[in-house]
């Protein structure tokens, strides 16, 4: 059921660019999108990650164990939760260097890979689905919408039937039949919509009623709260906990870089946030540089950064990578102030590179989706051009499951 409005601590929004300050909307009346006002910064010295003081992280708990650093959910009875977070930090090569013969040193990632992709629903957009279903319930929401080229719509579809909400995903005509079966068989309504991905975000935002609040008690009927992962702040909310499970997971000490697949940038955007929120909190000394791969053919951010030519090598769009084919991100600012905080890049990973990148994956034993590649593919590219050490201490998430087909 819906939870009741009234119980714990619901945290307003606050507009990063006309400094208004509201209780709930999917974005300002300026336009812009909103943030949580008070993000928490806790202090104290960081828990225990060997799991043995009082203070430990308890893996148990998954991404909620880290419930000190996130916005929503101060009441635990409001948590939609399925146990989802803790993902594996694994070596990359584990394999190769068990046998030095059988692998050159150039064949190799010399990364650790997080393995997003097994988290309930098959993909990293869980951690925003369990903050953006808690924000929800804690708002009293009894219907929610979504628009996702898949993986979105399917965790926030799941994630409303664990919280006894109703949903309804828009999605692109084309969408691949095994996410759409996600979303139908956890309840929710997918309505298909032909044309561009913009098209099914315009269709989306039409559905939400008037002034942006819409799917509480007392509502008209066809309104409703606008669960978006480019918009909701609490998405994000759950995407920062990449951040704090890579760090909690290495001791506390970040690494020198992360590459991620980007699109909209939850999750480039989220391990931004959480890695400036734990050096805040004085968790960890520094944040890592953090490089975005985007889909060659529709890569805004690396045209805006290396122009045209850098933007679309092959002269054709990378249609592997469908899960970040978005030539307006929400939050293109942010994101490109976020590369150039951290001394950060983006890359246009071809559709050759990543379908390479895809078979060596399959073949080490990581079994992703395609759109996964990307990230592997852009940390060789930016090994070749020395932008990246060979040696350096990088991260990459693999954000999606093979299984999704």
């Amino acid at each position: 059921m819906a939870g009741d409005p009234g119980r714990g601590s619901i945290r307003s929004l606050a507009c990063p660019e006309c400094g208004a300050t509201v209780r709930d909307r999917w974005r300002c009346e300026c336009g812009a999108p909103l943030e949580f006002a008070d993000p928490p910064v806790p202090e104290g010295s960081a828990p225990d990650s060997e799991g043995g003081g009082g203070d430990a992280v308890d893996a148990r708990d998954g991404l909620w164990a880290f419930e000190s650093l996130i916005a929503v959910g101060d009441d635990p009875a409001d948590r939609v939760t399925l146990g989802e977070g803790m993902t594996p930090l694994v070596d990359a090569d584990a394999a190769a260097k068990g046998d030095e013969s059988d692998s050159s040193d150039a064949d190799r990632w010399n990364a650790a890979f997080k393995l997003e992709y097994v988290f309930p629903t098959g993909s990293f957009k869980d951690r925003g689905a369990t903050t953006t279903l808690t924000r929800a319930r804690e708002l009293g929401v009894e219907r929610v919408v979504e628009d996702s080229s898949g993986n979105a719509g399917a965790a926030i579809a799941t994630y409303a039937a664990r919280a006894g909400i109703d949903a309804a995903v828009y999605v692109p005509a084309d969408v691949k039949d095994s996410k759409l079966r996600a979303i139908r068989r956890a309840g929710a309504e997918p309505i298909r919509i032909e044309g561009s991905r913009a098209d099914v975000t315009e269709a989306c935002v039409a559905a939400l009623g008037e002034g942006g609040e819409g799917g509480r008690k007392g509502d008209s009927a066809d309104s409703a709260w606008y669960a978006s992962h480019a918009w909701n702040p609490a998405f994000f909310e759950g995407t920062a906990t990449v951040a704090y499970e890579i760090a909690a997971q290495r001791g506390w000490e970040a690494p020198d870089a992360v590459v991620t697949p980007l699109g909209h940038g939850t999750l480039f955007l989220g391990a931004y946030r959480g890695f400036r929120r734990l050096e805040r909190a004085g968790w960890i000394d520094e944040v890592p540089r953090l490089f975005g791969a985007q889909a060659a053919g529709i890569a805004p951010i690396v045209r805006e950064l290396h122009g045209a030519d850098a933007a679309d090598p092959e002269g054709r769009v990378n249609a592997a990578a469908d899960g970040i084919q978005i030539a307006e991100p929400v939050r293109r600012r942010e994101i490109l102030d976020a590369v150039a905080d951290t001394d950060g890049d983006a890359v246009a990973v071809t559709q050759s590179a990543a379908e390479r990148e895809l078979d060596r994956l399959h073949a080490a034993g990581f079994y992703t989706e395609p759109t996964c590649a990307v990230a592997p593919a852009a940390l060789c590219e930016l090994r070749e051009r020395g932008v990246l050490a060979p040696d350096g201490d990088v991260v990459v998430p693999l954000t999606g499951s093979g299984l999704k087909g």
